[in-house]
């Protein structure tokens, strides 16, 4: 089975797949007995442990997703999770540098990437809060929404909030590179014509998307470690819940 995250359109990031009994754990919810040999563990679990083990999961994800990436080289160092030069740029970075603009389009790859850096502590706050305003219906949605159900919990609940605050940021880091103002000219102008995607038409909303993109599925993966080992976790209710699960 494919890892439960679904990357995010553009993102390139081999994560490791592991299997998770979401039908055994739904029924053990419900009431309903589960064809699933783990279903007798999780049928001891009450709906509040099943809630308190997914907040306390996807906390967990959160802070050490932040904690990962908002720090110097936390995209840049990281081939993986390195932002590239907008799709649009990349077409014409093979003659930038064969005319000499190596340089100027090296300085827009580190300011990308040092801006996204930046901007993810703002983050931790709104993705905690988020987690702390979980129902009981949004942790059964979770389970039962499919293998995307945690990353599109989260983009409802923060994402339009993370894009204001990330795009200031972003811009003041970027602006002091000048190829970022004339991709910023020359994309704005396309994107008018729907010759390229509003998301790039600048660069500030590239980096901001390409970041979220990251950090939501760098969620996905700690969640997944934690789901994967619950006898690692360290916490006795994610032994219980997500041990009742895996059967481990």
């Amino acid at each position: 089975m494919k890892h439960w995250i679904i990357l995010a359109a553009g993102l390139t990031l081999a994560l490791p797949a592991h299997a998770f009994d979401w039908n055994g754990m739904l029924k053990g919810v419900v009431g309903q007995p589960a064809s699933q040999p783990t279903a007798s563990g999780v049928d001891t679990l009450s709906n509040a442990d099943i809630n308190a083990g997914l907040k306390e999961a996807l906390t967990r994800g959160a802070d050490a997703a932040v904690a990962q990436l908002g720090q110097k080289d936390g995209f840049f160092g990281n081939a993986a999770l390195k932002i590239p030069l907008p799709p649009s740029l990349q077409k014409a970075e093979k003659a930038m540098r064969m005319f000499g603009m190596g340089k100027q389009a090296d300085e827009l790859v580190l300011s990308m990437n040092r801006a996204a850096e930046a901007a993810v502590p703002e983050a931790k706050t709104l993705l905690v809060g988020a987690v702390k305003e979980m129902t009981l219906e949004d942790a059964k949605g979770i389970l039962t929404g499919g293998q995307t159900s945690a990353t599109d919990f989260f983009r409802r609940k923060t994402e339009a909030k993370l894009v204001e605050r990330f795009e200031p940021i972003v811009k003041a880091n970027t602006d002091k590179v000048g190829l970022a103002q004339q991709y910023n000219q020359y994309a704005g102008m396309a994107a008018q014509f729907n010759l390229l995607d509003k998301k790039q038409a600048n660069v500030e909303q590239y980096v901001t998307q390409q970041a979220l993109d990251r950090l939501y599925t760098l969620i996905g993966e700690k969640e997944a470690a934690i789901r994967a080992n619950p006898l690692q976790a360290g916490s006795d209710l994610l032994k219980k819940v997500f041990g009742a699960v895996s059967g481990k």
